[in-house]
């Protein structure tokens, strides 16, 4: 009676065996598979060498922009000369001006400011393009800010330079909600009146 036992056992151990090790190698086709379904998907990151995005470059000095808009009285093939200089930053930088200055009262207040702005960008001519194509809503965004913006801040160093962070922010999220890309680096104004 105990060597039958022993044989039952010994049968028994090797199906259990067996069953583990369809069991693993089922698993490993399916978490492979579930793997390979997120990769594909863009769920899990993967390393994209040779995959390019269609995201605005850092231009370098001196390197041509394709995508540079072009002056209206320029012909065809005919460029502006841009001479980098050797210091500095080693990428170029471009900006765009606002058509038009601002005007807005101050938060809780009759103070009424006027401002003109310029943006930079070191990247590609598709965001100055982008900022032209969307000026109306980032108009928009920076009225509301200069609307919320308390009258103590327009006197201060520290506030005008909460107020050109704020605004750069602005710009970028209008044109990441628009074109999936910010790009503005800094705002600066051209012209500050507080009356």
């Amino acid at each position: 009676m105990s060597s039958d036992n022993e044989g039952s056992m010994k049968k028994k151990k090797g199906k259990g065996l067996i069953v583990k090790l369809v069991a693993g190698a089922g698993l490993m086709v399916l978490g492979g598979g579930g793997a390979f379904a997120f990769f594909q998907s863009g769920l899990i990151a993967s390393d994209h060498k040779g995959k390019e995005t269609n995201e605005p470059k850092l231009l370098l000095k001196g390197e041509e922009d394709p995508y540079a808009p072009k002056s209206a009285d320029a012909k065809e093939g005919e460029g502006q000369l841009e001479v980098a200089g050797e210091g500095g930053s080693k990428y170029r930088t471009s900006y765009f001006n606002f058509s038009e200055e601002f005007t807005s009262n101050l938060k809780n207040s009759d103070t009424l400011v006027q401002i003109g702005l310029t943006a930079s960008t070191r990247r590609d001519g598709r965001v100055l393009m982008w900022m032209k194509k969307h000026e109306m809503a980032i108009r928009s965004q920076i009225l509301a800010i200069l609307a919320d913006t308390p009258e103590e801040d327009v006197f201060t160093m520290e506030g005008k330079d909460r107020l050109q962070k704020r605004m750069t922010a602005a710009i970028n999220n209008v044109l990441i909600e628009s074109e999936g890309f910010g790009g503005v680096d800094a705002v600066y104004f051209k012209t500050f009146l507080v009356q």
